[in-house]
């Protein structure tokens, strides 16, 4: 049986400039890397080509976390939505450009007149996936959507949310499970128990089910001992990509300890 993989996401140094980032991932303590397309790292063709470069001395494997500051595909806003869409696509052309094979998507959230419109949000949430994960095809990129908490406003934060959208999308789109989003829903067990098969990429931080607090692993309450054998049980193969934001080496080693 093939064992998962251990990658690292940058986002713990989305504070420092790109060129500062780029000098990181040339001692990378792993060959999986996860980049965020925000903030000081967002890409460009400039950037795309320096991080070929490196990955080519390196040979690091890249996936891409798609923008997320002020996105929110399910926007009743139809200009908010148009660019919203307009910046997600781009994000996904350099994920084909980085030879990514999975590009992590965020779902809609609600607004602050989706009450006025009932069931509008989660209509949009639905086609806007449809729409990227046709784009995607075509540039050889898979889509796969990340769990998020309902506290900050998203739509699909359990099992139930992800069952309910297969339903109406008719897509098989894969599930980015966040370990650390799914704490604090109490999600774990029903990602885990009733949809294991979508389950193509996981990311791992520790919290105290309060706040997506992004610690590393053993400074929050989430038993990662537990879940790693119940996500051995499951077949999992993919890359567990660590998006801690302290304690970055030492969560590393941890995740090693937990899946050999």
């Amino acid at each position: 049986m093939s064992k998962p993989k251990i990658g690292l996401s940058m986002l713990y140094c989305l504070g420092e400039p790109f060129p500062k980032m780029l000098k990181q991932l040339q001692t990378a303590p792993t060959q999986y890397i996860e980049v965020v397309d925000d903030g000081y790292h967002t890409l460009s063709k400039q950037r795309v080509a320096a991080l070929n470069q490196i990955a080519k001395k390196s040979g690091l494997q890249f996936t891409v976390h798609s923008p997320f500051a002020d996105i929110n595909i399910a926007s009743p806003s139809k200009p908010m939505r148009k660019a919203a869409m307009k910046r997600l696509t781009q994000s996904i052309q350099y994920a084909a450009d980085l030879n990514a094979k999975l590009w992590v998507l965020h779902p809609g959230a609600k607004s602050g007149i989706s009450m006025f419109y009932p069931g509008q949000d989660w209509k949009q949430n639905v086609e806007s996936i449809q729409t990227l994960t046709e784009t995607a095809k075509k540039y050889g990129v898979t889509v796969a959507v990340e769990n998020l908490p309902e506290k900050y406003g998203f739509l699909m934060k359990s099992a139930a949310d992800f069952q309910r959208f297969y339903t109406d999308s008719g897509l098989e789109t894969g599930i980015v499970l966040d370990f650390g989003h799914a704490n604090l829903e109490g999600q774990i067990e029903g990602f885990l128990t009733k949809l294991p098969s979508k389950i193509l990429h996981v990311h791992v931080s520790d919290n105290h089910g309060e706040t997506d607090q992004h610690l590393g692993l053993g400074y929050g309450k989430i038993d990662y001992k537990k879940i790693a054998a119940e996500l051995k049980q499951t077949g999992f193969a993919g890359t567990i990509v660590i998006e801690s934001v302290d304690h970055v080496q030492e969560t590393l080693q941890k995740l090693k300890e937990l899946f050999t």
